[in-house]
């Protein structure tokens, strides 16, 4: 097979331009693309999402739900678009939503929001470094100009600094609207770090605009102790008769698994402590038009459980850093806007009550999970109902 370049045009998102390197693949390589060329999105559509554009994965949608939301933003009952492959999957989270309801609801709050980008800074000595940190502080009003006169939406809300030998590492955290973020603030901060390089008292002997510590696109304990994205808590009381007539269990016995399950997260190093938190992120990420790769970050986080004194189950979950987007990147492709239609979450002003609903839906899969392994339904119901056996 000879190694051609992939073909190119002066345009390259039209119709004309994908068939020829529909073509072109099915020469050098002898498959097919006949799934992958039927669609019905505009390719100009995707002039800014994606490079080479031949067609459309063609991924099952399920829709999840209702479920009664109590937010800040996302108030009411709300049908949750999935894109999944994982048979059992929309209907778990189904069920887990339908015991969250009929016990009152979830309630969901987003406790803070913030992207950051953090450069690097290197210095002669120790000293020079520490000197610098106290500059920094003295002109941090000088920095947030510098860095929002690039951007009308983010707003540099504080820098962090840790200095490790003669290196200073700085984590700039801004808000950025209805956006996730990343280049917005990789944008900003760089602006931002040219006028420190021109104007710092001391030596900069070495910069780097990532010094890593934001952590982008990996997991890491600094996000789930200092929020990249945003910070959501879901939370609701589970009653005892509805865990008994809809999940065959009960709260002592749900709560006791928790406990057993802790020590179990701990003992691997889970970095989330509930069932599956990245199923249900994922689902919406794909279906919603999110940086799919976002959720590494996004699906760590806490679960914890109580008994109440009337007797039912008190059953939260905490992300740390969940990061979605109303406005921006995938969001505006045909598809993906109008599953975040269906939620009442495109456009401007809608980023925390998605992240809201996000946070609930964890929550419901969390409970259905949970519930089917105590009741020893979970081999059952994925054996009579998610295997794909064609």
């Amino acid at each position: 097979m000879d190694r051609k370049p992939v073909p190119r045009f002066e345009d390259n998102y039209t119709e004309e331009a994908a068939q020829a390197r529909r073509d072109f693949l099915t020469q050098q390589t002898g498959g097919e693309l006949t799934h992958t060329g039927h669609y019905s999105i505009d390719p100009a559509s995707v002039r800014n999402n994606t490079e080479n554009f031949i067609g459309v994965l063609q991924m099952p949608v399920g829709v999840a739900g209702p479920v009664l939301i109590n937010g800040e933003e996302a108030q009411g009952w709300f049908y949750v678009p999935m894109a999944t492959t994982e048979g059992t999957l929309v209907a778990s989270y189904s069920r887990g939503m339908r015991m969250l309801s009929e016990s009152g609801g979830v309630k969901v709050t987003v406790i803070e929001e913030f992207m950051q980008r953090a450069p690097l800074f290197e210095f002669e000595d120790a000293r020079a470094g520490k000197r610098f940190v106290q500059w920094l502080r003295n002109q941090e009003a000088d920095i947030r100009t510098q860095a929002q006169a690039t951007t009308g939406f983010g707003k540099l809300q504080h820098i962090q600094t840790w200095q490790i030998a003669k290196m200073v590492y700085c984590r700039f955290n801004y808000t950025t609207g209805d956006a996730a973020g990343q280049n917005m603030s990789g944008k900003a901060t760089h602006a931002a770090c040219q006028w420190i390089l021109k104007n710092s008292p001391e030596a900069i002997v070495y910069f780097a605009l990532s010094g890593a510590i934001e952590t982008d696109k990996k997991h890491s304990h600094m996000n789930l102790m200092h929020s990249r994205g945003k910070r959501v808590i879901a939370e609701a009381v589970v009653k005892r008769d509805v865990l008994q007539r809809l999940a065959r269990t009960t709260p002592e016995i749900m709560f006791k698994q928790r406990q057993r399950s802790a020590i179990g997260n701990q003992l691997a190093g889970s970095a989330y402590s509930g069932p599956h938190s990245a199923n249900g992120i994922a689902s919406i990420f794909i279906a919603t038009g999110q940086d799919e790769a976002n959720v590494v970050e996004s699906h760590a986080g806490f679960a914890f459980m109580d008994l109440t004194k009337e007797g039912d189950l008190y059953f939260s979950i905490t992300l740390p850093s969940l990061i979605c987007a109303s406005k921006g990147g995938g969001t505006g492709l045909p598809t993906q806007a109008e599953c975040l239609r269906l939620m009442g979450c495109e456009g401007a002003g809608k980023a925390r009550k998605l992240a809201e609903i996000i946070g609930a839906t964890v929550l419901a899969g969390d409970l259905s999970l949970l519930s089917a392994i105590v009741a020893d339904e979970w081999v059952s119901s994925h054996d009579a109902y998610g295997r794909n056996r064609t």
